[in-house]
Parts: C-alpha cells; structure tokens; sequence
C-alpha cells in the first residue's frame, strides 16, 4: 500500500537526474533524427547531395570515402550545390573514377598529382571572368599530391590568394601505389621505403612537413584541421570555409587500414585515440592567427594510439623501444601545449589566448 508513491519518487529523481544520450549521430539514423534541426549533420538529411555515391572501389574502413563524403556534401549544402571539384591523382581519384565509370555526382575534373591547386586557381579565375561569383571551387588531393609533388602550386594558390578551398585527406603516405613514405609520414611508422629495419627503424625523426602551420605562414583567409573522429567539426569546419573567400585550406586526417595496418573496424577510433593523444590537434586559423581549438576530453597516452597500429609495432617487439616511445610522447605534449588543448571541456572550443 506504501510501495507505489515510493517507487514514483524514485523514478521522479532518476528522470530529472539522467541525461539521454543520442550515439550513432554521424548518420541518417534514429538517432541523428531526435536531435534538434540545428545540431544534426549533413548526412542526416534526405536532401544531401550525396556527392561522392556509392559503386566506389574504395578499401573496406577506409577513411578517405569517408572524409571526402562530408566533406564535399557539406560544401555542396553552403553553396545551394554550386559546386566544381577539382581532384589530384591519388586514391580518392583512383577508387573513385574507374574508367568509364564515376561515382561523382558534381561537376568533377581529374588534374595530375602536382597542380590540382593550379587547375583549380585557373577555374577560379574563368568563374571570375565570366562574372559567375555564385560557382565555387575546391580541390582536393591527398597527402602526396599536396605535401609533396603539388607543394609549390599550392604556396603559388596561398600567396595569390586565389578564391579556392583545398582539401588535404592526410593518410600519411602514398598508399595506392605500395604505402610509400611520403613528407606527412609520422616518425617511426614504418612503410615500404621507411622499412622496420637497422638500429633506428621506420621513418627518421626531425623530417616531413606541418603543411597547416606552413598555410598559416602564407596568412590566407583559413586554415583548418579536421579529423573523421568528429563529423559534425569536419561539416562545421568546411561550411566555415566556404563562407568565406580567398584561400582556405582544411587538413583532415583519414585512417588508412591497409598503410596504418590497423583492423577495418577501428578507422574511426583510430582516429579518435590519434586527436586524444595529442598527435592529430583540431584548431582553426584566420590570417594566420590560431582562433579556436578542440580541447581534448580524456587525454591518453600516446602509446594508446600507437599500439592500434602495425605500422608502429617494432616499437613494442621484440623489445620496448622506450627512447622513442618518449621521443613521440613529447611531439604530442608540444601540441597539446601550443594549442592549449587540455583546458576544461566546458570552454571547448575557446580563442586561444
């Protein structure tokens, strides 16, 4: 007779105390479609553009469809489809575009590995000629079409300052032709020219390039940094980009399974465990200027992130290589400090001091 108002205040409590999550809402699912219109992504609708559809050849997990996916549709959404892509040779072009088939649903051109950024600069400029301000443009190439062979048609885009948003799918090497070191290969990560082998194994330290702070250096409108492990940041990042012109560059890091040696299954935690690290930081520039960074929720080790990957496992067996192990540690701990990723979760996303 006294249970029941007991067991309703007890309930009452839990319901005022407990917070309902949402998961799975990178998608168009159940979940994505409970949360309010300004917080779902640009998956979630039945009006994206779909950009790069399905029928592609690229590999299972791999976070380069993936990235290019959202990338692109959300570009597609801030510009009411208004569109031209310009893409580099590399994997995104190689599974895309079998000829004679494609799986591009915009107006898409295939440049060669080096000038993307150039091929698009002279599409910017024939828009600009013609007077049709309303087409934008945005190139796209991966880590070896941008760090490396198309380096200097891009500092040429930067320093021009041409109205152009390019797009880097960092995978860390030239995966499509046998997993190549290229300038974006990590120390140590060991590749088919950086072999796991000698008394300094897998990629030299103290090499490559940081391209986004090299884009800051050119003082261009935007840079960014993106990761897979957070598609509502990537989708806010590019639609960012696209509202504004001059040149902008966004750096996303995509999870390769077959170079990182890592299971299909784990692109996105791979990711994931890649920004809690340290390793991959998540910032924004304008004119050169640092303006907002993603603070890192729950810090990890970096030998978390390393251990998911057999391109890192010669450091683990036969012995612990823990000289370098630290010496990877402290390239995370410097990026923590230098974008000030460690501050409490509720200022997230605040201006850098």
């Amino acid at each position: 007779m006294t249970e029941a108002p007991l067991v309703d205040d007890i309930r009452t409590r839990e319901d005022t105390s407990t917070r309902v999550k949402f998961y799975q809402t990178g998608t168009f699912t159940a979940g994505n479609r409970l949360l309010g219109s300004d917080l779902r992504t640009v998956q979630s609708s039945q009006e994206r553009t779909n950009a790069i559809t399905c029928g592609h050849r690229a590999c299972q997990g791999c976070g380069e469809a993936l990235g290019a996916r959202y990338a692109l549709d959300a570009a597609m959404r801030a510009t009411n489809g208004n569109v031209i892509a310009v893409n580099a040779t590399g994997c995104l072009e190689v599974f895309s575009t079998p000829y004679p088939e494609t799986s591009w649903q915009l107006p898409w051109l295939h440049s060669l590995f080096g000038n993307a950024a150039a091929v698009a600069s002279g599409v910017a400029a024939a828009l600009r000629r013609q007077g049709r301000d309303n087409i934008r443009v945005v190139a796209q190439g991966g880590d070896g079409g941008t760090t490396d062979i198309g380096f200097g048609c891009l500092s040429g885009m930067f320093e021009r300052n041409d109205d152009v948003l390019y797009i880097c799918y960092d995978n860390q090497g030239y995966m499509n032709t046998g997993v190549q070191r290229s300038s974006a290969t990590p120390p140590a990560a060991r590749t088919a020219t950086t072999p796991a082998m000698g008394s300094a194994p897998g990629n030299p330290f103290g090499i490559g390039k940081d391209v986004p702070r090299i884009a800051m250096a050119h003082n261009i409108p935007y840079v960014a940094t993106a990761s897979v492990a957070d598609l509502h940041d990537l989708e806010a990042k590019v639609t960012r980009a696209m509202s504004m012109h001059g040149a902008r560059y966004i750096h996303i890091l995509v999870p390769c399974p077959l170079g990182w040696a890592h299971a299909t299954r784990d692109t996105i935690r791979v990711a994931r465990l890649a920004v809690e690290s340290g390793v991959f930081p998540l910032f924004e520039a304008e004119h050169g200027e640092v303006v907002r960074s993603n603070a890192i929720r729950r810090r990890i080790p970096v030998e978390d992130y390393l251990m998911t990957q057999g391109r890192f496992a010669h450091l683990f067996k036969p012995k612990r290589d823990e000289a370098r192990i630290a010496a990877l540690q402290q390239i995370a701990d410097k990026n923590i400090d230098r974008y000030n990723l460690l501050r409490s979760s509720s200022t997230m996303k605040e201006v850098v001091a």
